[in-house]
Order: structure tokens, then sequence, then C-alpha cells
């Protein structure tokens, strides 16, 4: 074995404080084999300072570049790093003290190439950031039919909050083939077809923070909207059926609002459907967070999740129906 097994890459823009709180969860990894490194991707508040206080705590490498966005600030990491497997961590996550030996024993166990790992609230997170990460994990808004164990050994895609590769993945894939929209699942598809074996490990969880805002929240899933559509322009058959449910509530949403100004009949059965599927959402929110708050917030932030992924799956679909360039 290299004397450096795992190279942990973060991307970072404008979020030291965050960087620390990981690079914090990094120092106290049960597993001692690895270096992290970081790609300051043009950032206006550098982390320079953050970096320092942990330099004798960590193996740790830190780098600036300009700005091109998270993918290609990877590929830079890559081209840099010395481990043999290349973890890949978004910038505010944590992560608990086994996470790294966890996943040494799932990528040897199931002789992975690349793998995933899923995420959860922290009991940290404010309440909005837990009602975010419910309706990014919940059944009803599409999150809970993604990410399942039995993806292990099969086609399971990673994503680059908490996924990682092996350096010959790297070195056959070349990386990144594009920085944004949809970057890391387009390259999960592309290694998996150059034959590496992908998969999801349970247990090599994160702790997401994701927005802390439902406005920033909006923006973020408004552009996984658009992502998935440009993910299709590379790959067609990956757009499944379960990508058009977002679209298909944003259509029946604004179809109730208007039914009810020009037909009240029609526009009270549809209220009544939509009511239905709410109360569903907030018992699912209540159930998980046995929280009245989280889960009425949760609700809001399932509507966000629904409307905002729908009209930029909507707009990018249009564009690529009129082959206008992105």
């Amino acid at each position: 074995m290299a004397s450096t097994f795992f190279s942990v890459i973060i991307p970072v823009y404008n979020r030291p404080i965050e960087l620390g709180e990981l690079l914090g969860c990094l120092s106290q990894q049960d597993y001692p084999n690895f270096e992290v490194v970081i790609i300051e991707d043009g950032s206006k508040i550098d982390s320079k300072s953050v970096v320092e206080t942990f330099k004798k705590k960590l193996a740790i490498s830190y780098f600036e570049k300009e700005n091109e966005g998270q993918g290609f600030a990877r590929n830079y990491a890559f081209e840099r790093a010395k481990g043999d497997f290349f973890v890949i961590l978004d910038s505010d996550a944590l992560i608990e003290p086994n996470y790294l030996s966890e996943v040494y024993k799932g990528i040897h166990e199931e002789h992975l190439d690349l793998f995933g790992g899923p995420d959860k609230e922290h009991e940290s997170f404010t309440p909005i950031q837990k009602a975010i990460s419910f309706s990014m994990t919940s059944f009803f808004t599409t999150g809970g039919i993604r990410g399942k164990s039995k993806n292990i050994g099969g086609k399971f895609h990673p994503r680059s909050f908490n996924m990682g590769i092996s350096r010959e993945v790297w070195e056959k894939t070349g990386g990144f083939k594009i920085t944004r929209m949809g970057e890391d699942i387009e390259f999960s598809i592309r290694c998996i077809e150059n034959g590496f074996k992908s998969g999801l490990l349970p247990q090599a969880f994160i702790y997401h923070k994701r927005r802390t805002s439902f406005i920033q929240f909006y923006d973020q899933l408004h552009f996984f909207g658009r992502a998935r559509i440009n993910i299709s322009r590379f790959f067609p058959k990956e757009l499944k059926w379960v990508h058009f449910i977002p679209l298909a509530y944003y259509i029946f949403f604004w179809n109730t609002i208007i039914w009810n100004i020009i037909e009240i009949k029609l526009g009270m059965i549809l209220s009544i459907m939509l009511i239905g599927y709410w109360i569903l959402i907030f018992i699912d929110a209540l159930i998980k967070s046995k929280n009245l708050l989280i889960a009425f917030l949760g609700l809001i932030a399932a509507n966000i999740q629904l409307l905002a992924y729908g009209k930029g799956f909507l707009e990018e679909g249009l564009k690529k129906l009129t082959n206008k360039d992105l």
C-alpha cells in the first residue's frame, strides 16, 4: 500500500467557516493514512487562515485557482493528489470519526472502483436545514426513490457531495468533462461505461448542510432541474420517468390555481387532490422529525423543491427541444 491511501478532495468557494468545521471532523478520523487537498476555486473570501490552523493536525495541501466551477476544481486536485483513492466531499459536509474507515472497508469488501454515500441531517442543523434535508430524502419528493443499497455492485451514480474514485478511474476517464450542470452524474455514468464498478456505501454517510435559506434552496433546485436535462444531452437514455415527477407537479400546481379562477368546481377537485398530497408530505415529515415546526417547514421545502426543479427542468427541456445552446 502506498504511503498515502486516501486523498480527500475539497473544492471550496467562499465557505471558510464550513471548511473549518469539515477539517475539524477530518482531524478526528480513526483512519490515519490520508491527505487533504483543498482547492480554492476563485473565492472572494478565502480559507487561508482556516487551513493554517490545521496544518499541524493534518497532511494538508492548499491551492488557489481562478473560478471554473467545482468539476474542474476537482480535476485540478486530482492532478496534485498523492493517494491511490480520491474521496470527494463538499465543503459544507460534516463526517463521523469512522467515515474513512467505513469507506476503506466498503470499497475493499465490495471491490469498488467508485462509490457514493448518503447524507443525513445533523442535530446542530437549523430547522430550515433539517426541513431541506427531509425534502431531499423523502419518498414523496422523489428523493427517497434514489440511492438505495440495492445499487451496490450495480449502476449506482455517486453524487459529488460524497463520492470517491480510484486513481485508475481518474487516469482512464480524465476526470470531469463538464464543470457544472450535472457534472457528477455525467462523470459517474462515464465511469461505469468504462467498465468500472460503482456502489453505494450506506455506512459512509455525511451530514450535508446544503442551503441555509429557502431562497438559496430554490436557486439550487432550479439549477438541478436544468442539470438533469443537460445530462440527457450526453446520455439520452438516462432521462427516466422519475425525473418528470417534479415537472408533473409544477404543471398540476399551476393548473390548480388557474382552474380555481376560471372554473371553481374543477378547481376545488384539483385543490382537494393537492391538499391530500400535502397532508402525506406533512405526516411523513412529522413522523421523521417528531417536530411540528420542522414538519411545517418540510412541507414548504418540498413545494420549493418540486416547483423549482420542475421549472428548471421545463426551461432547459424547451431549450433542448429548440436546439438552443447552453
